[in-house]
């Protein structure tokens, strides 16, 4: 009896831990979704870590992170912002996803929602105003309209001759494809080039796409800001070199996969930035009250080699004003 009794304490004394761990509250979870892939997004989820970091959470350690890459599939969107609303998730993530952020504002009025999107979220219907957003959203911005014509102007200015330019859009992504259209079309008769629009929302429509615009003998081509055509990086330098025609893309990965240039967001730096909003939602800050930042930061860059490649000699001017030039 003693022997048995002795067994059980025993048995009951190592149970008690474990029932104790048990019982240990769950880490807060941050629901965050992207458009790509996660090899194309990797820098910038380092970013938002850092973010995170700085504000005192650690993934793995005192949150957890559920990461979404939809790889360019945006008909998921509904379904895995149903799913993390469902469960609930304590925060949801959506920066340099601007259909996403749409999306989690109709699904949710509770969760707490941090978004980085390239209008200005006022007008976008997402917050009240930048100082007081008023409500479960607040996040960064940046000035779409003058990035947008400000790279078909560095592009022509890299590419002069250029008169017919092509300008390739998601239309899958509505919101970021109309944004774009809309831009490109104020701006190009100031600049003295005629535009022409192209469509792709998959690998193979990519494809496709520049075989039409290889056949309509563009000069040269736009590509819209997309977060799937971002993950495709490496597929749009390949083809572009190959069909030799100049293009100005959104975000520097595209440069560093061989693309001729680009003019956009500093991405690591919203990205970075989110996780900074998201830690301090997790210490108790409210999104009504914490004023949407505006994003001053942005990244031009060159690759040289690409340049020189295609015949391109690159004024000095504007190796001059270029944050990163590639050799």
């Amino acid at each position: 009896m003693k022997r048995r009794a002795f067994i059980t304490l025993l048995g009951g004394a190592a149970a008690w831990p474990l029932a104790a761990r048990a019982q240990q509250p769950a880490l807060p979870v941050i629901g965050f979704l992207n458009p790509g892939t996660p090899e194309a997004g990797a820098r910038n989820a380092a970013a938002f870590r850092k973010g995170l970091g700085e504000t005192g959470f650690v993934e793995g350690q005192n949150v957890t992170v559920d990461y979404h890459w939809l790889e360019g599939r945006y008909d998921r969107l509904a379904g895995v912002l149903a799913d993390l609303v469902r469960r609930p998730v304590a925060v949801i993530a959506v920066p340099g996803f601007q259909a996403a952020a749409f999306a989690a504002k109709a699904a949710t009025t509770t969760i707490p929602i941090v978004f980085g999107v390239a209008e200005d979220p006022v007008q976008l219907g997402l917050v009240a105003s930048l100082a007081r957003p008023g409500s479960n959203a607040t996040g960064i911005n940046s000035f779409v309209q003058e990035i947008g014509a400000k790279r078909l102007r560095l592009l022509h200015e890299l590419v002069p001759k250029s008169v017919n330019v092509a300008v390739l859009v998601n239309q899958a992504n509505a919101s970021a494809a109309a944004t774009t259209l809309r831009d490109v079309k104020e701006a190009a008769p100031t600049i003295g080039v005629q535009i022409e629009i192209f469509n792709a929302s998959t690998i193979g429509e990519i494809d496709a796409a520049f075989a039409s615009l290889a056949k309509e003998r563009a000069d040269a081509l736009f590509v819209g800001p997309d977060g799937f055509f971002s993950s495709r990086a490496v597929q749009f330098a390949t083809l572009a070199a190959s069909n030799r025609i100049p293009a100005a893309y959104s975000n520097r990965d595209y440069v560093a996969a061989g693309g001729l240039m680009s003019y956009g967001t500093d991405l690591p730096e919203m990205f970075h930035q989110a996780g900074v909003y998201i830690g301090n939602i997790l210490k108790g800050a409210k999104p009504a009250d914490l004023p949407v930042t505006q994003l001053t930061q942005f990244e031009f860059a060159i690759n040289l080699q690409t340049a020189r490649t295609l015949g391109i000699e690159v004024p000095p001017g504007l190796l001059s004003i270029a944050d990163e030039v590639i050799e």
